[in-house]
């Protein structure tokens, strides 16, 4: 899995229906950041057509496409998705162990019998947008970083590579599942950038600090005045922050 590890560890949330301004947004910023996220939005509205433009800029493509279903329908999918050579593509770890090992398998046995490129594997934990409360609605009685670390233990045994998780419990899951499993993290806010729909949101800077492997940051720059610029200075406050 080099070809995710670059780096820049930032991963820019391509979340538009417009394959001519993601493909704009993409090859203009292809200096300034590590990959691309490409998510339900963006691969519902262009499909594959969209999917292979981005990915003939050469940047290693997140497939954020969550998928949640019974284990042969999503280890399927999988199979399915595999081809397209994705950097990372990512299931629900809600969807249970036996999901999870059956996603698991099914990209490692399309990659060997195709001779692909495996994408790394990894389990969606709980979403940024949601809290204690929003939680508990659902009728889960425990708070997200109790429910995160819960279903991180579970993709780590279902043989994933990684879990997408808050900023928030980077440093607790760095703790449990040791230094190379890889911990995505959306929900990243640059200081003074508005919020929006996320609620467990942190600074790239902190987030780095914490232990992150991958930020993944969308409206911070794609809704810049000037993308370029925007996604050139996280960068650089990023190598500052390292040293």
């Amino acid at each position: 899995m080099e070809k995710t590890m670059t780096e820049n560890p930032v991963f820019c949330a391509l979340d538009t229906q417009n394959p001519s301004r993601a493909n704009q947004l993409a090859e203009n910023l292809s200096p300034h950041i590590g990959g691309i996220k490409i998510g339900m939005e963006f691969f519902y509205a262009a499909g594959l057509a969209g999917y292979q433009n981005l990915a003939a800029t050469g940047l290693p493509i997140f497939l954020d496409l969550k998928l949640h279903d019974i284990p042969n329908t999503v280890a399927a999918a999988v199979s399915a998705l595999c081809p397209l050579q994705p950097a990372i593509l990512n299931v629900h770890a809600g969807g249970g162990l036996d999901m999870m090992r059956a996603a698991s398998k099914a990209a490692k046995d399309t990659a060997a019998e195709n001779d692909l490129t495996a994408p790394l594997m990894i389990a969606v934990t709980v979403l940024t947008s949601l809290e204690d409360n929003d939680l508990n609605l659902i009728g889960v009685n425990a708070t997200p970083r109790d429910q995160v670390l819960r279903l991180a233990d579970l993709a780590q045994q279902a043989d994933m590579g990684g879990v997408v998780c808050s900023a928030h419990e980077v440093e607790a899951l760095r703790n449990q599942c040791g230094p190379d499993f890889k911990l995505i993290v959306p929900g990243i806010r640059p200081a003074g950038h508005a919020t929006n729909d996320q609620k467990r949101i942190m600074t790239p800077e902190a987030a780095l600090e914490a232990g992150a492997d991958i930020l993944v940051i969308g409206r911070a720059i794609t809704q810049a005045t000037d993308p370029v610029q925007a996604a050139s200075a996280i960068s650089a406050s990023l190598k500052s922050a390292k040293g």
